[in-house]
């Protein structure tokens, strides 16, 4: 049989090099990749679940008037539902923290209706921080009026939505399930109930989005990620339209636990609890847990404007920083914090002394919440002190979302543009020596013009982010 060879033999290793400078085998250089063209960002709609209630106008409502959506919860809420009752009870007893923002359900006008997102017999692969993506991504959709049917545009409409830790509940009775050696009871729809991607997934599916299908992980900050990932993503072109925030659902017995035992929650006000989350306050001893989901539509400028779209905002910077330091404190001198609002700052082109509120990151920790004050007072030095910058945390009524905060957050921040009302920060009675006469937070929400808004959001392991939206009149 005849052996087949090559016309042109590729030379010995030896000889490599001459053979690629040999005139038979050149290398030709390639064109430079095309220019990126310069693409604004703007938001058409939002979406919100939180424990003020379900959708935005009775949030933001509930929120502006100094209301209250932490409570004391009960071993029911703990949702141990592979466990007896003695083990329920003993559990919540050795809980340190008993108080939680929890989410409103129900069927009544402001409550997230589970019958409706979570429990139908198509549901059974959504898990409850799938199910408040789902349902914020709706509200968001339907406000921006972006409801697309052609190929085309749903090519070029992509999800951003991460959470924090995903199903912890699902996996807490899945482990107990392996415990009793029940192991051909555990759902099929076990993984993809966990997957954190799911949020994004799911809403990608319902909705037939074809860009973009993406999910942050990086703890507190995952929301504001999501977001100004998904505005990258515009501004490179890789989709026009992106539904972008974050969601969480850890009311739970093992979430709960795991942070009372890293001593992050407050444990003072379990008999008070809208007293609990107190940012800012000398008596802050810990954050409040809290759930929920903030949604965001994000699209280009000329997009929106070509089809007569409402705009909320500009998206004008977006910041990133590590602090390289510690897995759940920051550095003292807050060098995280400072380089993710000054870049925040530098990509957006505006100067520290024209941004108008600042939404901080703030959970009611004794260290976190003073190292951001020094850190904004740094960045805004005299304008700050002067009494110009508008500053809050609104964790005092929401306690912290976790992975949705950054997300839910950063709507405030928008709305405080859109409506001119900076939100207060709710149990501010003795507010840290930090402070001073100029420089201080909003005990109560203030009706001001408001062009510039920008939203803190910091994690775990040294993650942090800052968003910085601006008017678009």
């Amino acid at each position: 049989m005849k052996r087949l060879y090559w016309r042109k033999r590729i030379p010995s290793c030896f000889h490599f090099n001459r053979f690629l400078t040999s005139s038979s085998y050149r290398f030709e250089a390639f064109d430079p990749p095309p220019p990126v063209p310069h693409r604004r960002v703007v938001v058409t709609g939002l979406g919100m679940v939180t424990p003020l209630g379900c959708g935005v106008a009775t949030t933001w409502k509930r929120l502006t008037n100094g209301e209250c959506g932490i409570r004391a919860i009960t071993p029911d809420d703990l949702k141990m539902n592979g466990f007896d009752r003695e083990t329920q009870l003993h559990t919540f007893d050795q809980l340190t923290s008993k108080v939680a923002a929890i989410v409103p359900s129900g069927t009544n006008p402001g409550e997230f209706n589970e019958d409706l997102w979570l429990n139908s017999k198509d549901h059974r692969s959504v898990a409850r921080f799938i199910g408040y993506a789902l349902c914020a991504a709706d509200e968001a959709l339907r406000d921006a009026n972006w409801l697309p049917t052609a190929q085309e545009e749903k090519e070029k409409t992509g999800v951003s939505i991460g959470a924090g830790t995903g199903s912890i509940s699902d996996i807490l009775d899945a482990s107990q399930m392996i415990c009793e050696k029940r192991v051909r009871r555990l759902s099929p729809f076990f993984i993809p109930r966990i997957l954190i991607n799911m949020a994004a997934g799911h809403v990608s599916m319902k909705y037939g989005f074809q860009g973009p299908n993406h999910a942050a992980v990086t703890a507190c900050a995952t929301g504001a990620h999501s977001i100004g990932d998904a505005a990258r993503m515009i501004q490179f072109g890789d989709a026009d339209v992106m539904v972008a925030g974050g969601t969480e659902a850890s009311i739970d017995a093992l979430s709960i636990a795991g942070f009372c035992r890293s001593r992050a929650l407050t444990t003072k006000c379990n008999f008070a609890p809208q007293e609990a989350s107190r940012p800012f306050d000398c008596d802050r001893d810990g954050f409040v847990i809290g759930e929920g989901c903030g949604v965001l539509l994000l699209e280009e400028l000329e997009h929106a404007r070509k089809r007569g779209a409402k705009m909320y905002a500009e998206v004008r910077g977006y910041g990133m920083s590590g602090d390289a330091y510690h897995i759940t404190q920051p550095h003292l001198d807050g060098r995280g914090a400072i380089l993710a609002m000054t870049r925040a700052l530098k990509q957006s082109g505006l100067h520290p002394n024209q941004v108008d509120y600042v939404n901080a990151h703030a959970t009611s920790t004794p260290l976190g919440d003073a190292v951001e004050a020094n850190a904004i007072k740094s960045i805004f030095s005299n304008h700050a002190e002067s009494g110009a910058l508008a500053l809050s945390s609104t964790k005092g009524a929401i306690g912290h979302l976790l992975g949705a905060a950054g997300a839910v957050e950063a709507i405030f921040a928008v709305l405080a543009i859109h409506y001119g009302i900076a939100p207060l920060t709710l149990n501010l009675a003795h507010p840290d020596p930090i402070f001073n006469a100029g420089f201080m937070p909003l005990t109560a929400s203030k009706e001001m013009p408001i062009k510039t808004a920008l939203s803190n959001s910091f994690g775990f392991g040294g993650t942090n982010a800052c968003l910085l939206f601006a008017s678009t009149s």
